[in-house]
């Protein structure tokens, strides 16, 4: 992000990329998954993986410490 300046793809860009690219898409996500099981990165529970941003906010009336 830095080199392009903030520069972003709008939201048609990203929709046509996705709608071009299904099926390499497809295989890329089936190749990570090979390699998350060959890793014995999978137990006994779900991994969700999602592109969402949260921005963290610890001012001092809303972080925990034991003390409180």
């Amino acid at each position: 992000m830095w080199r392009t300046g903030r520069l972003a793809p709008g939201f048609k860009t990203i929709a046509d990329f996705r709608k071009d690219n299904g099926k390499a898409i497809r295989r890329v996500c089936r190749q990570f998954i090979v390699l998350c099981r060959n890793l014995n990165l999978f137990f006994q529970s779900i991994i969700a993986i999602d592109s969402n941003k949260f921005k963290a906010v610890n001012n001092r009336n809303r972080n925990f410490i034991q003390g409180k």
